[in-house]
Formats: C-alpha cells, structure tokens, sequence
C-alpha cells in the first residue's frame, strides 16, 4: 500500500478549505468538517435528502486543528457571528495562495464585516443546502456564486429570480428558496408571480420545462410554517389545485433553525 505523505496531505487540505471558501465567502467549522472531511457520492444519489450533511467527532477535529495551522500562517481571517459562531474568511495570503494554483481568489475581509443576525442565519442555510448538495453528488451554485453572477442563470437569473442555492444533475435542477422572514408586499407578488410563470412550464411528472432544455424538478421553500400556510392559501387563491402546487413545489419547516443557534 502506497504511504501518504501527511505534509502533502495537510498542503491538498488546506487548498481544499481555501477553494471552498472562494465559492462560499465564508463558512463555520461545522460546515468545513462537512464539506472537506466527508466522502462526496461520486454521481447525485437518485433519491436526494434535504437534511444538513453529518460530520463526525474525528472531521471535526482534523478541521479545528487545520483551520488553526491556517490561521497561524495567515491564509484565513476569523470573525465571530452574532450567535457567536466563528467564521473564517480567505485572507491575503490564502487569496495569493489560490491564485498561484489559477484560482481568482481576493481576500474575504469584506465579506465578514457587519453581520446581521437575519443575514447570517439565511446564509448559514443556504451554505448548508449547498454543503448537503455537494456531498450527495450534484452539481452546485453556491449563494455567493449565484449572487455573483456566476452560475447557469447569470445576472438576470431564470424569468427574472435567482435562489439560494442551486443542484443540478445536467439539465435537471433543484431549486431552493430560504424564507427566514415575511417578505415585503413587492418581493412577494415577485415571488408569486414567479411561481404562475412556472406552473404554464409544468409537464406531467418531470416539473417545469425551461428554456435550453432545462427542467426545473422542483422549488425546495426551507422556510418557517406561518410562509407555508400562506404561500399555499395565496396560490390557492389564485386557482392553482393543491395537486399541482404538489409537482413542483415542497415545502421544509423541520430541519433547519432559523433562530440564532451556537454552533462551532
């Protein structure tokens, strides 16, 4: 059996958590040990689950020890959420660090100031659902990468609207929506809008027929119980059956916690 050089590792470690962090802006250690530590399905699994991906006692620990070597050589910057969460960013160093392996990495300092609780919660989300995502074989766009831009739908996004976090398995997506709060009248017309506009899309039993071929499989609300009930009495009010909201639509209001929680 071929020996692994522990210092190679430790560097292939280290640009692992430096590329992640290029694609999230910033993640907790949590999510690290999740996302580094845990062994990825080679092809999206055919029944996918929503739960945030597992991380174990050992994953944990690796990451902690990692993300402090990394720290003490300058290649990441710390900063403490409002649940008191520590985050950790690409500092400088990290940024010069992935632009010698071709990465167009700058440093995350902007992106770790001035959290606000709301923000921090729906991003702690969305960065979970694409965690999950990855390790279950999709391909995925990450909030930051959506917000940038750099994802299938662009700047404009699909019929005007970009999610939280995107799956796709070639031309078939997931597409998620996390509602932490009550939205404003105008962005919720948007949303509903939004959401007529794809049931004249819908197809028996494959979703919402896009353009380019695309077919949208379904729209994932991780959202409190009091959005649900709404949004399903607002569609209904507007003669969409229950049955139809079904095929695209699915609703989570179990698995993630939108109050502020301490996590590591």
């Amino acid at each position: 059996m071929k020996r692994v050089d522990g210092r190679a590792q430790a560097r292939e470690n280290e640009m692992r958590i430096l590329r992640a962090l290029h694609r999230f802006g910033w993640l907790r250690t949590r999510d690290i040990a999740a996302l580094v530590w845990t062994r990825w399905a080679s092809k999206p699994v055919s029944v996918p689950g929503l739960a945030p991906a597992a991380w174990t006692a050992s994953a944990l620990r690796m990451a902690q020890r990692t993300l402090r070597r990394m720290r003490a050589d300058r290649l990441l910057l710390q900063a403490r959420g409002p649940d008191g969460s520590i985050v950790y960013a690409i500092a400088e160093a990290g940024a010069r660090a992935l632009q010698s392996a071709d990465v167009p990495a700058t440093s995350g300092k902007d992106g770790v100031r001035n959290f606000s609780s709301g923000y921090f919660r729906h991003r702690c989300i969305a960065n979970e659902l694409a965690i999950i995502g990855i390790v279950q074989g999709f391909r995925v766009s990450t909030e930051r990468e959506i917000a940038r831009g750099l994802w299938a739908g662009g700047e404009v996004g699909i019929a005007g609207k970009k999610p939280d976090a995107l799956w796709r398995n070639g031309n078939r997506w997931n597409w998620f929506e996390v509602e932490r709060s009550r939205r404003n009248a105008r962005d919720y017309a948007q949303l509903r809008a939004w959401l007529v506009h794809l049931r004249g899309r819908l197809r028996p039993e494959l979703g919402a027929d896009l353009a380019g071929g695309i077919v949208l499989e379904r729209v994932v609300f991780v959202c409190t119980t009091q959005f649900k009930n709404k949004l399903l009495r607002d569609l209904a009010a507007q003669n969409w059956p229950a049955t139809e909201v079904q095929k695209l639509v699915v609703f989570e209001t179990l698995l993630y916690k939108f109050e502020d929680i301490n996590f590591c």
